[in-house]
């Protein structure tokens, strides 16, 4: 699902480098948990995994592809094919519904959108994940901008499963919400990603949410591990 190469990579050229890693492998369906202080390189990290961000040196590949060789728009396709992301500020479109929101996957992307088509459309499959995180239907016409903070949270998990991307990055996905819904919304994204075989990384501080993942990172481990390669 996921090669690295050993890497480089540095905010500008010929600057400090903000991650070093050696060669990491993930296959299909496993799960990580990355973890480490802040300002350590987390949704850098990420970045590079969703092909937004490039190495200076070395490779990122998704499903055998290099991001670095694909040019900007089909690297831009190639991603809403392919990845779900969780915002940790959620990203929604605040003037659109919560409806709207979640099925935005589906049109820029014919795959996910004909995913989508075998729960019955991409409308009924937005309801059905908006159940699954427990937002009342009542709220699913409202403005983005009309929810708490903790139901955009929910919302923008909803989006990134829809269509049943391979790989789910979710940056802080219990950030918002409080510590009885922690529990819950965690064990919705595990199985979700079980029942679509997602490949799921989660950064979070939430050192409860570790024994969940299959694996358990930290980002400077794996960096002094990259620095002695």
């Amino acid at each position: 699902m996921i090669d690295i190469e050993p890497m480089r990579f540095a905010w500008t050229r010929g600057g400090a480098d903000t991650l070093v890693l050696g060669r990491l492998h993930l296959a299909q369906g496993q799960t990580v948990f990355l973890h480490g202080p802040s300002g350590c390189g987390k949704s850098s990290f990420l970045g590079l995994l969703a092909g937004v961000l490039s190495p200076q040196h070395g490779s990122v590949s998704l499903l055998g592809q290099d991001w670095a060789a694909l040019p900007s728009g089909r690297r831009d396709a190639f991603r809403a094919d392919h990845v779900g992301v969780i915002f940790q500020q959620f990203n929604l479109l605040p003037y659109l519904s919560v409806l709207d929101n979640v099925t935005l996957p589906c049109h820029f992307s014919k795959r996910r959108h004909e995913r989508c088509l075998s729960a019955g459309g991409a409308e009924v499959s937005a309801q059905n994940w908006l159940q699954r995180m427990g937002l009342p239907e009542e709220l699913w016409t409202r403005r983005a901008d009309a929810l708490s903070v903790g139901q955009q949270q929910r919302v923008a998990a909803a989006r990134a499963l829809m269509g049943q991307p391979e790989l789910i990055l979710a940056d802080e996905p219990t950030s918002a919400l409080d510590a009885a819904l922690r529990h819950d919304f965690m064990d919705v994204l595990m199985q979700a990603a079980h029942d679509t075989g997602s490949t799921l990384v989660c950064v979070s501080h939430d050192p409860q949410q570790a024994t969940r993942f299959g694996l358990q990172w930290s980002l400077p481990d794996l960096q002094q591990a990259g620095l002695r390669a």
